[in-house]
């Protein structure tokens, strides 16, 4: 970009009604991207499980708990990505692009310190919390051995999501792109060196990964402090908007954490049902998470679109592309329920040569791909309130939903006690009722404020 003025300078703000060809335009100029990178990222994540998986059940049911951790600790500050797509795309919506990189940068700060933090908290305690599943002794030896290692990128892994909001925000989701490539072909190379080259076992691959996510955070960090000094943008720290930062991310994280705890019972309750369980659980919702991601492209395109929108005061605009965001996810859904149904059956080799856990994993998918058209429906919507700044609405709404979901599980595990039913209980009542709260809330018009704040 040496020379040339930044893709997001380039680019008028949208003030008025959006037409048809330029919403759809704008949509696929930003969900393209992120479909990639997205994609990117569970497709090597699913290297990983391989890799893994081939060193047997028990460290690939290991790294399933280690992922349902780090999962947790990371996705609960999500809002450091979705909550600085929204603010700095309403600023760029409201031609602010200087404001816009201040709030990039105050999430910068807030990422690393966050980061910090929940190294040194969750570190010393990793064998207690490996505990709580309640594996069996070698499952939980890899688990803790994985987490040791894995926790250290915490912070750049928060790094790497508030940089990709801002340029989100910005309306760059390219960068992005290359970089998640990158960092990702990185990982399985020092993986498969690190696992099997020197023989270092589950925690070589936990430190191929964490090389990997440093240098993609510097990567990405790097790009937002040239931005910002481009635009005048000040780098140094601003307690004060350090402080909204947090403030604002709030409810974003309360959203997320009931989010959270439901992928939690769904693990918790495959450990109860034994080990085989419990890794094709992880291999279950690996594969959940690479289709989550395929569909939730749209979702980022959401986001950035409808914080610009409602920040360029375009309420018309935004219902419009809404509506025609919902209708690409659904067709989203359909097609990756397809494809998932009619490839249940061979998934389950590439990734253990347990009979067992490949018995157990094709139900489980088969239920995962009737509920995919849902999904794609229910991600649009989530990415739309995000960027509208509709927090508080989706933490009292996944509250709700969790309250129904947790019994439900419950009860698929002492009653049927199949992993399969466990599965129908996460899309009737997990899925399902975020369908029917954010649908709801989409009609109406609350969520429709403008502004750059």
């Amino acid at each position: 970009m040496t020379g040339r003025r930044p893709p997001w300078r380039r680019r008028p703000s949208v003030t008025g009604p959006v037409a048809p060809a330029d919403a759809r335009h704008e949509i696929v100029r930003l969900a393209v991207p992120a479909f990639l990178a997205l994609v990117a990222e569970p497709l090597f994540l699913l290297a990983d499980a391989a890799i893994v998986g081939h060193l047997g059940t028990p460290q690939l049911a290991g790294l399933g708990i280690a992922s349902s951790v780090l999962g947790t600790l990371v996705s609960l500050c999500i809002f450091l990505a979705y909550g600085t797509t929204a603010s700095v795309a309403r600023r760029v919506g409201a031609g602010d692009t200087e404001g816009a990189l201040a709030q990039g940068v105050d999430g910068l700060w807030l990422a690393a310190l966050i980061g910090v933090v929940v190294t040194v908290a969750v570190l010393p305690v990793t064998r207690t919390v490996v505990a709580w599943f309640g594996p069996s002794a070698d499952v939980m030896a890899y688990a803790t051995t994985y987490l040791h290692v894995a926790l250290l990128g915490a912070a750049p892994l928060l790094l790497m999501l508030a940089a990709t909001g801002v340029l989100r925000g910005l309306q760059d989701t390219r960068t992005p792109l290359v970089v998640a490539v990158v960092g990702n072909v990185a990982n399985v190379v020092l993986n498969l060196a690190l696992v099997y080259g020197l023989g270092l076992g589950i925690a070589g691959s936990a430190l191929g990964t964490l090389v990997a996510q440093l240098g993609s955070a510097l990567a990405l960090v790097w790009v937002v402090v040239r931005a910002a000094r481009a635009s005048g943008a000040p780098l140094a720290p601003d307690l004060p908007g350090i402080r909204a930062a947090g403030r604002a991310g709030v409810p974003l994280l309360l959203r997320t954490l009931t989010l959270r705890v439901s992928l939690l019972v769904m693990t918790y309750g495959a450990a109860r049902l034994g080990s085989a369980d419990l890794a094709a659980m992880q291999l279950a919702m690996t594969i959940w998470t690479f289709l989550a991601f395929v569909l939730d492209a749209i979702a980022i395109a959401a986001q950035a679109i409808t914080g610009r929108s409602l920040g360029a005061g375009d309420v018309a605009g935004t219902r419009a592309v809404t509506d025609q965001m919902v209708r690409y996810g659904l067709v989203s859904g359909f097609v990756t329920g397809l494809l998932l149904a009619a490839s249940a059956w061979a998934l389950g080799p590439l990734f253990t040569t347990d009979p067992v856990v490949r018995e157990l994993l094709v139900p489980v998918l088969l239920v995962a791909a009737l509920t995919q058209p849902v999904a794609g429906v229910v991600f649009v919507l989530d990415g739309v309130l995000i960027g509208a700044g509709d927090g508080r609405y989706l933490a009292w709404a996944g509250l709700a939903v969790l309250i129904v979901f947790a019994p439900a599980a419950w009860a698929a595990v002492a009653g049927p006690g199949t992993l399969a039913w466990l599965w129908v209980a996460f899309g009737v009542t997990f899925m399902g009722g975020r369908g029917v709260v954010l649908m709801a809330r989409s009609r109406g018009t609350a969520w429709l404020r403008v502004g750059a704040t």
